[in-house]
């Protein structure tokens, strides 16, 4: 049997080529035989058929012979299909539906303008004056989103159509956060990597993966070179924020070489380590300059503008007489070598102002100010939402990135500036969402702030974090369902229930301390002081959207711990069309790097 398949429009041109010249008439033919009959049998196809996708027609030809006047499929000696041509054209109406919806509307209209980005950032090597790299501490993808979601929720919205100020940037990619060692990664070693462009080991900071940790014979000739040392050598400002201890992991790898990131101060330090030379994280920061120089013979360089954070513990003595007006422990300082490091900065740098409180922040006048310390807190500074508590008042990451700037940018050849939100790991770390929400709300704010702040022409913006949390948004909740709500199922007013009868929220974690009812309480560190809670809990009469309300795990530990997926990295200004795709966490460096064209412009400064 003979098959063949032809498309209607071919049939179509076919016959229209038969009209143009039908020729001259031919004699009639003499009468044939009786015989066997010959049938032509046509049936429709439906689309979807195998042989015509978008249907058609099969006709089949053969002999009836048994003559019963049907042709059966023993009988079929040829076989065609002609098939309808695809569909390439869409009625008018038909294309209005989708034209006219406002998703429709809404995507094409950031694709217009992710296009005109593209078109304004695509630069020369070195293009970006000024380098601002964000990083919201443990602010995994889930983080994001349930926080976009919240943001919109307190604006009255649904919330799951709302975007943070970086969810508008026009480039976007994913880091990779193992580090060398390890599968799930701590700060030190993700930081370490995003500011040298080496990754390394969990543990240590600014030092390459061949260092033992802890050990510090082994920190010599495995020293890296951070971005910030990079701008400071090639004569721009440079600057460090960080709601966190500015000692602690992630703002330590902008500045120090240290073979533990707990040697905050010396007395966190075995004596080995003193007698070996090693020098603690909060001495290498106020010594920074003079260290930076040491290490480059010949260079004079004028140390880092403005450090914002806290930690104030790792710079003061054992000693009571040293406490700040705001001190909260009896005994302030950790120090034990009785270093007084706020002073040691002073002398320093005389004309630098040393500020520990709200009043000291709001006097600084960024058109005169050289130089500035702020230690906000003996520890890490207040979650956002509990900041309005602190005993001498302190500012929120985006007063410290607005004022930072504009501190920054009184020199001609632009600033390098890091801005870390390290609460919003702790929150985490303490099970509590909420806590994790607000700051990552704030921090959003911050990089609002630095954008209105900057030229995006001459400004590259990174936002990103170093690892996320074993934090998840689960269950079936209906659209605008509250983020820190129980599940409530779609077309559903009452909450779902679990396998157990009992209600769950849309938030929890994998692990952790669990389940807490704390209220109104807006400090998530006062969960440590509870019980872990194992298991299920009837979360039936339990309003769980107050900030006091710490969300279940299934694993129970001290501590909630860090995720190991990748992290999203959001860009815009010169050089963002680098961040795109699947990349290794150095990459980050390497895209501030091209864009500043630092490595370049320190060595023609040490050459």
């Amino acid at each position: 049997m003979n098959k063949s398949i032809v498309s209607l429009l071919v049939v179509s041109a076919l016959g229209l080529s038969g009209c143009v010249d039908d020729g001259k008439d031919g004699q009639d033919g003499a009468n044939g035989n009786d015989g066997l009959s010959s049938l032509i049998v046509q049936t429709p196809l439906a689309i979807g058929n195998d042989e015509c996708r978008n249907g058609g027609i099969q006709i089949d030809t053969g002999i009836d012979a048994n003559g019963n006047a049907t042709l059966e499929s023993g009988e079929v000696s040829d076989t065609q299909f002609v098939c309808n041509p695809a569909i390439n054209q869409i009625a008018a109406n038909e294309i209005l539906n989708n034209t006219n919806n406002a998703w429709f509307m809404d995507a094409a209209y950031k694709l217009e303008k992710t296009q005109q980005s593209v078109e304004e950032v695509i630069r020369e090597r070195g293009s970006a004056k000024n380098i601002i790299l964000f990083v919201g501490d443990g602010m995994g993808v889930s983080t994001v989103t349930a926080s976009r979601i919240l943001e919109g929720q307190n604006k009255g919205m649904m919330g799951e159509e709302n975007e943070l100020s970086f969810d508008k940037f026009p480039f976007a990619g994913l880091a990779k956060t193992y580090n060398v060692d390890a599968q799930t990664p701590d700060s030190a070693g993700t930081m370490t990597a995003m500011m040298s462009g080496v990754k390394t080991d969990v543990g240590v900071i600014g030092v390459a993966e061949a260092v033992s940790r802890s050990d510090c014979s082994s920190v010599t000739g495995n020293e890296l070179v951070s971005a910030l040392e990079l701008a400071e050598i090639a004569g721009k400002s440079t600057g460090v924020v960080s709601t966190a201890r500015i000692t602690h992991a992630t703002p330590a790898a902008t500045y120090a070489k240290s073979a533990d990131r707990n040697w905050e101060d010396v007395s966190d330090m075995p004596a080995q380590a003193i007698t070996d030379g090693c020098v603690d994280i909060a001495d290498q920061l106020i010594n920074f300059e003079a260290n930076l120089e040491t290490r480059f013979a010949g260079l004079d360089v004028d140390g880092i503008e403005v450090v914002f954070g806290g930690g104030r513990r790792h710079f003061l003595p054992n000693d009571a007489a040293f406490n700040s007006p705001d001190a909260v422990s009896a005994v302030e300082g950790d120090r034990t070598d009785g270093r007084d490091l706020t002073a040691e900065w002073q002398a320093n740098y005389a004309a630098g102002e040393y500020i520990f409180d709200q009043v000291g922040f709001d006097a600084l006048n960024t058109e005169t100010t050289e130089k500035v310390l702020g230690l906000f807190n003996e520890s890490h500074m207040q979650y956002e939402a509990d900041r309005h508590n602190d005993v001498a008042g302190e500012p929120s990451i985006s007063e410290m990135t607005e004022k930072a700037i504009n501190i920054l940018d009184n020199n001609d050849e632009g600033f390098f500036l890091m801005v870390e939100s390290g609460r919003i790991d702790h929150g985490h770390h303490a099970g509590s969402a909420y806590n994790a929400m607000t700051d990552t709300i704030e921090f959003a704010k911050a990089v609002q702030a630095a954008y209105d702040s900057t030229n995006p022409e001459e400004t590259l913006i990174i936002v990103t974090a170093d690892h996320s949390h074993v934090f998840t948004i689960a269950g079936y909740p209906k659209r605008g369902n509250p983020i820190l709500g129980k599940v409530v199922p779609v077309g559903g007013t009452e909450p779902s229930l679990a396998s157990d009868d009992m209600p769950y929220t849309t938030l929890g974690y994998t692990n952790g301390r669990g389940f807490k009812d704390l209220g109104d309480e807006t400090n998530a560190d006062e969960g440590y002081s509870n019980s872990i809670v194992t298991g299920r809990v009837d979360l039936s009469a339990i309003d769980t959207e107050t900030p006091g309300f710490h969300q279940e795990s299934l694993v129970p530990l001290s501590s909630e711990t860090h995720a190991g997926e990748d992290v999203a990295i959001y860009a815009t200004g010169p050089g963002a069309n680098l961040v795109v795709g699947t990349n290794e966490q150095s990459v980050v460096f390497h895209v501030m790097d091209y864009a500043g064209d630092l490595v370049a412009k320190a060595n023609a400064v040490l050459d």
